[in-house]
């Protein structure tokens, strides 16, 4: 496959980013719909969404998202397809030789001095980028693993494949490395022969020096490289069943297999190369430095090399499309303006007087970032105090004082909002204005809610002491919407508004007629009762004189008759007896629809009197109440049943090969 990643390190990117990216903006969606909800009621919040469509929302920001992962693709560079070139360069010919005998599983060269010997022959592959690499392995025999090459993946697979299963003749001989590396070079033209032999120092067969002077006579350079401690250790080695055993000797002890860095010093002398014990990170660097690198470099050398084609600039070019696309595409279809709703939509006018005087300080200004930041989490009155801050500083901007009032009203501060926005009138942008008038009228007509709900915090729109506070505070906001309408005409939820405003402003008007009428009705039948007592009472009072009268005048027939006393008794009794007779007939007389519930004829004048001084006082008491703004139950039942039909809503501005040998060799 020709397709590749030049940098698949920067896919770690894809679950960093992308996986908190769309946890991001699912949070921001659902918090969104939370704050809505908080200043507008299901039943509105169709109607002001009209025309917003869900599914564009979404497809932005799943644009955002694809954005940003291919951004990340172009970032990993991906490479489609490649090109052979042909690289000339100046280098040497070096022969790595590895020994692969059992000695090398020695761990005093942690993990193993076999695996060491191959880590070291990696590190100088990297730092011999225009040389030609071979490789050797070598136990009892020498084998050419790999020829002379440009190749740096041949040569990285010859050394991974080595193990002490790659040589079958156990033992170490390192003259019949020399020997297979001369060899080598006699195909190699007249380039700088280099030999690095990887090893433990151990030589069984002991003409390694011999082979290795006539070598350098050849003009082949050796360099030695030990591995392992001079102290050695106790060689083991593992059967088939796992178990771990001791390399032993022909005595049956066990074999310790030391470095002999004497021997490696040697050949390395006379061979015109060095010795290096391979300690630390650095002794691959030392060796090409102060060894390799200086020696003469042959000419003319060339290896094929594989460019491939960058194709990061696909990737990138759909993250910019989406991103435009993203930029340019509405949340709203395209849609003809209609009327706005009539008041039987039936939702509370301050639910959208709360949620639309937002809109102005989203697209007004937002000089002061913590302000607006507090604004938006609902923070309204710390919002407040920075935007006042603020002013003291820059006393005359209109949209500093635009925003405060914004942050006022959501604080029910309505005289400080009132303040405000009077102060935002001066502003010469006439589009502020219009928008001040407006959010003006809003905040009149909640005042004058405010102010009937508790007429001693009423505020300057309060109104005189025993009117409607509602009427003054409506009719400034009328005034308002009016202003608002004179700098854009065209402004239909301004019309809105002050057709519902003065709708509820008429109405309240109607409710205090009734209400002073009634009044005054009750006023008369007062008067007109107080006439029938006052009649009553002195009705009770001539009778009483009569009463009087007639027992006068019985006494004087007694003293004037000394006859017979049981007669005249008799006739005072008859007398008296025909008088409550006729009260009883008078009071049978009276009109059945002028019947009091007490009966104020057989009531006292004293009874009478407390009466009429109770009811006074109750209508008294009615009379207080009208006039500090509160309402009768019977009043409340009827505002109530008037406010069915009113409940309407208020708008606001929109602000990633083996030989065989003949001679035994010891196997380690």
């Amino acid at each position: 496959m020709n397709f590749q990643l030049a940098k698949p390190q920067m896919l770690w990117l894809l679950p960093l980013i992308i996986t908190p990216l769309v946890f991001f903006f699912i949070w921001a969606w659902r918090r969104r719909q939370e704050l809505i909800a908080q200043f507008v009621t299901a039943r509105l919040l169709s109607q002001l969404k009209v025309g917003v469509s869900p599914a564009r929302q979404k497809a932005r920001m799943a644009m955002v998202v694809g954005a940003v992962l291919f951004i990340i693709l172009a970032l990993a560079q991906p490479q489609w397809g490649f090109v052979w070139e042909e690289v000339k360069q100046r280098g040497l010919d070096i022969m790595v030789a590895i020994d692969t005998s059992n000695s090398m599983l020695a761990e005093d060269a942690p993990p193993n001095r076999l695996r060491r010997a191959k880590l070291a022959a990696m590190d100088l592959l990297h730092r011999a980028k225009s040389d030609r690499l071979g490789l050797i392995a070598f136990a009892g025999d020498a084998y050419l693993e790999c020829p002379l090459t440009l190749d740096d993946a041949a040569f990285s697979q010859s050394v991974d494949g080595l193990d002490t299963h790659t040589i079958s003749q156990g033992g170490t001989a390192l003259a019949e490395v020399i020997d297979t590396a001369v060899k080598a070079f006699k195909d190699a033209g007249e380039n700088h022969k280099v030999l690095v032999i990887f090893t433990d120092g151990e030589d069984h067969e002991g003409e390694a020096v011999t082979r290795a002077e006539a070598a350098a006579k050849e003009g082949m350079h050796i360099f030695t490289v030990g591995i392992g401690s001079p102290e050695g250790e106790k060689l083991r080695v593992r059967d088939e069943r796992g178990r771990v055993e001791y390399i032993r000797d022909e005595q049956g002890e066990p074999v310790v297999s030391k470095l002999n860095e004497a021997l490696l010093q040697q050949i390395a002398k006379v061979a015109g190369g060095f010795y290096l014990p391979l300690r630390g990170t650095k002794t691959m660097d030392t060796l090409y430095e102060q060894g390799l690198a200086p020696l003469p470099k042959a000419s003319n050398s060339s290896k094929l090399l594989r460019r491939f084609n960058e194709r990061f600039h696909w990737p990138l070019v759909a993250a910019i499309l989406l991103l435009l696309v993203e930029m340019f595409l509405p949340d709203q279809k395209s849609r003809r303006v209609k009327k706005p709703a009539t008041v039987a939509s039936g939702v509370p006018a301050t639910a959208a007087i709360a949620l639309l005087l937002v809109l102005p300080v989203t697209s007004l200004w937002a000089g002061s970032n913590k302000a607006y930041r507090e604004y938006e989490a609902g923070k309204f009155e710390d919002s407040l105090k920075d935007y006042e801050k603020l002013l003291q500083k820059e006393k005359s901007d209109p949209r500093l004082h635009f925003n405060a009032g914004a942050a006022a009203y959501q604080s029910r501060k309505l005289a400080e909002a009132t303040n405000q926005f009077n102060q935002a009138l001066s502003a010469p942008d006439l589009k502020l204005q219009q928008q001040a008038y407006y959010n003006l009228g809003n905040t009149f007509y909640r005042m004058g809610e405010q102010a009937a709900e508790n007429p001693a915090a009423a505020g300057p729109a309060g109104g005189a002491p025993g009117a409607d506070p509602r009427i003054k505070a409506w009719e400034q906001a009328v005034q308002s919407f009016d202003s608002a309408l004179k700098l854009n005409p065209q402004d239909e939820d301004a019309k809105y508004n002050q057709s519902f405003v003065k709708k509820q402003l008429e109405e309240l008007k109607k409710q205090q007629q009734q209400q002073q009428q009634s009044k005054d009705d009750k006023k008369d039948k007062d008067k007109k009762d107080d006439k029938q007592k006052q009649d009553q009472q002195n009705q009770s009072e001539n009778e009483s004189k009569k009463d009087d009268q007639q027992k006068s005048q019985q006494d004087q027939k007694q003293g004037s008759k000394s006859g017979d006393q049981k007669q005249d008794q008799q006739q005072s009794e008859q007398q008296k007896q025909d008088q409550q007779e006729q009260k009883q007939s008078q009071a049978q007389k009276k009109p059945a629809d002028k019947k009091d519930p007490k009966d104020q004829s057989q009531q006292t004048p004293q009874q009478a009197a407390e009466a009429k001084k109770k009811e006074k006082e109750e209508a008294d008491k009615e009379d207080a109440m009208m006039a500090a703004g509160q309402m009768t139950p019977q009043q409340a039942m009827q505002l109530l049943d008037a406010q069915k039909s009113d409940d309407e809503v208020l708008k606001m501005a929109p602000p990633n090969k083996n030989t065989t040998r003949s001679r035994i060799f010891k196997n380690w």
